[in-house]
């Protein structure tokens, strides 16, 4: 796994062993930001569930002014921190060592405007609408927020509408999916 462009170009990147994260494929992860690059200079971007932070440190190398991961392991969250020395993205990137729906509520109360936030959770545990609704009740989501969600292909998202989110883009791959989602106006 690598930094695929940007400042950090060609870096390797570490991820803890196991199954506790699911690393984003470089394949993905470039398509991803080949649809994302000519919007993230300069941007706040929000990485819930970060498991090794690549796709942070991803929009930092490629000039997101500010990154926040997100990660409640905390051999994970080493690993992040290792991921943004190695890169020198450090001074660009804040680790919150702590479940998902309280670091919504503590980034939120600094007052906060996300440009791009980014969500992966564990595909198995129904974590999609409960985020989406504490990241929709937060000062974090503005008019213009991009909330990009990586699911499997067969996760359903019918409940998007009822919640008050627009789907603006779909991009599937063989076995997921990246929806591009705005609040409704």
């Amino acid at each position: 796994m690598r930094v695929i462009a940007g400042a950090a170009r060609r870096l390797q990147l570490k991820t803890i062993e196991g199954k506790d994260t699911r690393p984003t494929t470089d394949r993905i992860k470039e398509t991803l930001f080949n649809i994302l690059n000519p919007y993230i200079g300069g941007t706040l971007f929000l990485d819930l569930f970060s498991g090794s932070g690549a796709i942070g440190i991803e929009a930092l190398s490629r000039g997101a002014k500010q990154g926040y991961f997100v990660e409640m392991n905390k051999r994970a969250a080493a690993c992040i921190n290792e991921n943004l020395e190695h890169t020198k993205l450090d001074d660009k990137g804040e680790v919150l060592v702590m479940d998902v729906l309280s670091a919504i509520n503590v980034l939120s109360g600094r007052g906060l405007k996300m440009d791009y936030i980014y969500m992966d959770p564990p595909y198995r545990e129904g974590l999609y609408e409960q985020v989406l609704a504490s990241l929709k009740a937060s000062e974090l989501v503005g008019e213009d927020t991009v909330i990009i969600v990586e699911a499997a292909l067969k996760n359903d998202f019918s409940f998007l509408d009822e919640m008050g989110y627009h789907v603006t883009r779909v991009k599937e791959y063989k076995t997921n999916k990246h929806l591009f989602l705005q609040l409704a106006q």
